[in-house]
């Protein structure tokens, strides 16, 4: 047992024995006052009684301080429903009513807030954020709905009705709060909003809500699309592909100058329908489901033999970083690359993340050992994360690839000095630089002027199903 539980526990002992005691202390003296005063008409039964009336009364109070614990509903800091509570609460919403409304509200730079003013003055910010928002509310004639607090600075807010009701109220709140400050702090506000249409399942529901809020926070509101598929649908797809290892291999090739060098591989999951599920869709699903793993072995596998059938040509395929530095997936892609000399030089593995990794030489070490056994390491979405210009700082690897905005937005806002500077940085450190969406051939002459090594797009190839 953990010592806050030990020290929970304690408490709990402690404050239920500060309320017995006055209890027992009455009993007694009622006892002992009767058995003074009326010593000759004292029953044997009074006694019993008496015990009976201690006991129970010293077991009910117990029973009241620890059950008072586990049943608390609401947060000590925003005073919104606890997370656990808000589940229970809207499961029993979603069964009683038809069409019912979820609102994710997430206060975006909480983590600047508490780092910059100090942690009370964040707990002051979830406070007075949620009083705003109940204040709007109220404004628009919206009294007593359930607002939770998930996790951080994310709130999720029911209301009966379809998500059309509240739509426009939700922007114009976004739009609003632009202007909130709180004690002279600046709070960032964004949303998402999604209904039963979605799903009846409220961890459906409020997963979804947190994707679609991170596809398009700037924009500050988020409405799911009508050709989602089912949650529950799509984890047995996803599920039964894995099982069955049915998966669809597309691919684009990749040029240096003239020569077509590699093909980057796009892989889509096989639904039972005979629909191919695209990876925005599934990629959730696998790390929900602890099933990234697997998933990158079997494509690794499938690359490998596609590859030992084809004339020298190098494949590239998107993998986890996870995946690479856990021990028993790594031993068996070393297993894979030993049982198959021929692919030597022929494989890239491209990958990129959202946190950095601490542990930046162990990583090293793990990217050297496959490395040394021939496998080509790319970063991805340089200019985009900055965990890649970490990783092109502090790792050793042969390629790193542009985030494809500023081939899309070239002639934009000098977009052109920016892939020229990531070019040269990247050269200066012996790394091979990699762009793609190359659209027309004004995109394409551009890339080749400022020396970029690798070139993809569709104005250079089509994608190819295999």
């Amino acid at each position: 047992m953990l010592l806050p539980q030990t020290k929970e526990r304690e408490y709990r002992f402690r404050l239920a024995l500060r309320m017995v005691l006055p209890v027992f202390a009455l009993v007694v003296a009622l006892i002992l006052h009767t058995f003074i005063t009326s010593q000759d008409a004292i029953g044997t039964s009074f006694y019993i009684e008496s015990i009976l009336i201690l006991v129970f009364s010293i077991y009910f109070i117990f029973f009241l301080i620890y059950k008072g614990f586990d049943t608390k509903i609401t947060d000590n800091i925003s005073k919104a429903f606890t997370r656990e509570y808000m589940y229970e609460f809207l499961k029993k919403e979603l069964k009683n009513n038809k069409e019912y409304t979820l609102l994710l509200i997430s206060i975006d730079n909480l983590d600047e807030i508490n780092n910059r003013y100090g942690i009370k003055n964040g707990d002051k910010v979830l406070f007075e954020t949620i009083k705003w928002v109940a204040e709007y509310f109220k404004t628009k004639d919206i009294y007593n709905f359930p607002v939770g607090r998930i996790k951080g600075g994310d709130f999720i807010v029911g209301f009966n009705g379809n998500r059309n009701q509240y739509k426009t109220v939700m922007e114009l709140m976004c739009l609003k709060s632009e202007d909130l400050k709180i004690d002279d702090i600046e709070v960032v506000i964004s949303g998402a909003i999604n209904d039963v249409t979605f799903s009846n399942n409220i961890d459906y529901l409020i997963e979804n809500l947190f994707e679609l809020q991170v596809k398009n926070r700037d924009s500050k509101l988020q409405v799911n699309s009508d050709d989602e598929i089912n949650p529950s649908d799509l984890e047995y797809f996803v599920i039964n592909a894995i099982k069955r290892k049915d998966i669809t291999l597309i691919t684009q090739s990749v040029f240096e100058k003239d020569t077509n060098e590699l093909k980057e591989c796009f892989i889509k999951l096989n639904a039972p329908d005979g629909k191919l599920l695209h990876q925005k869709n599934y990629m959730k699903i696998l790390d929900k489901l602890r099933l990234m793993n697997e998933y990158d072995l079997i494509v690794l596998e499938k690359i490998i033999e596609i590859c030992k059938k084809s004339d020298n040509k190098k494949f590239a395929i998107s993998i986890s970083p996870t995946s690479i530095r856990n021990p028993a997936v790594l031993t068996k892609i070393k297993d894979l690359f030993h049982k198959n000399e021929c692919v030597k030089g022929r494989i890239v593995l491209l990958f990129s993340e959202n946190e950095y990794f601490p542990k930046i030489d162990k990583f090293n070490t793990i990217l050297q050992q496959l490395r040394d056994m021939g496998v080509v390491i790319a970063i991805d979405r340089l200019g985009s994360l900055h965990t890649s210009f970490l990783y092109l700082r502090d790792l050793n690897i042969d390629i790193v690839r542009f985030d494809s905005f500023y081939s899309k937005n070239i002639y934009e806002n000098k977009n052109k000095n920016i892939i020229s500077g990531f070019n040269t940085m990247a050269h200066e450190k012996g790394v091979k630089t990699w762009i793609k969406m190359i659209e027309n051939e004004d995109i394409n002459n551009l890339a080749k002027d400022l020396g970029v090594d690798y070139l993809q797009g569709k104005f250079l190839a089509q994608m190819e199903k295999i």
